[in-house]
């Protein structure tokens, strides 16, 4: 009588927590594997974050401590058309279909401007390939508002950002060795200075994004996600976030980022794209 009172008393809750537990379960038997796992990804904030600010504009910034990307977990990647095909991949869902099932992309963004093809209209280099000479020929648009830029890094991971003219010389002396590159222009900020083209009372405004490789050893990921001037986002890299060279990558309607972390996940077709990938070793 004394142990089947001691089991009984056991498997007894209260009302109140049984109907919470027997609901928990109904919602987890219930729930699609995909809304389960969709805060898989949380950032590393030792390595890697992704965040939303309010000043001195509303922009989202991912980053990457350069030192992590010198290790084995962690990738820089550029991407353009799937291993199968010549088409381009087009957004952000279509590069997801073809990561590799132990791989995960952390965020994402466009990498640059590109023509009616989606193909890349400056320097383009993937794994050691490239797909596009440097082009350091004068011309209209933001693209040749020079000086322009090239993000690039070599095989250990170590991300530059180099004049394009600078990086002409290095490629031609053998001091640069790009394994991923991508041109762009205008550069944002040019040794620890705001491009001197910039306007600080331009009314020219609209949404833009660009990287930058900064004082505290972190690489920048910026969209802005309302209209700003030229000048007023190369002072954000210059001034709030201490990157003494940053590069426009694009704007308008081209500009896009894929930051799940954060909730988000543009929609926008596009060239290039740059993403950082979890290796999940």
């Amino acid at each position: 009588m004394l142990n089947s009172m001691k089991l009984s008393s056991i498997f007894t809750l209260p009302s109140s927590l049984l109907t919470v537990a027997l609901l928990a379960l109904s919602i987890s038997a219930c729930q699609p594997a995909d809304d389960l796992n969709k805060d898989a990804i949380i950032s590393d904030t030792e390595n890697w974050s992704c965040q939303s600010h309010a000043s001195p504009f509303t922009y989202s910034a991912c980053s990457i401590k350069a030192q992590a990307l010198m290790g084995d977990r962690y990738s820089l990647q550029l991407f353009w058309q799937p291993p199968d095909s010549t088409k381009p991949l087009l957004t952000f869902d279509k590069l997801l279909t073809t990561m590799p099932k132990d791989q995960t992309l952390n965020f994402a963004m466009n990498a640059g401007m590109y023509n009616e093809s989606y193909a890349p209209i400056g320097y383009t280099v993937i794994e050691g390939e490239e797909i596009r000479a440097l082009n350091i020929k004068e011309g209209g648009g933001n693209f040749h508002l020079l000086p322009n830029g090239v993000m690039w890094w070599d095989k250990s991971g170590d991300v530059k950002i180099t004049e394009s003219n600078a990086l002409n010389e290095q490629l031609k002396n053998g001091k640069a060795q790009p394994w991923y590159a991508t041109q762009s222009g205008p550069m944002l900020v040019i040794n620890n200075e705001i491009h001197p083209q910039f306007n600080r009372d331009s009314t020219s405004i609209k949404p833009r994004n660009g990287a930058g490789v900064c004082s505290d050893g972190s690489v920048q990921f910026v969209n802005s996600e309302e209209p700003v001037t030229f000048y007023q986002f190369a002072e954000l890299f210059k001034d709030d976030l201490n990157c003494p060279n940053a590069l426009f990558l694009d704007g308008g309607i081209a500009s896009a980022l894929y930051a799940p972390s954060i909730d988000k996940h543009d929609k926008k077709e596009m060239g290039v794209m740059i993403g950082l990938v979890d290796l999940n070793q």
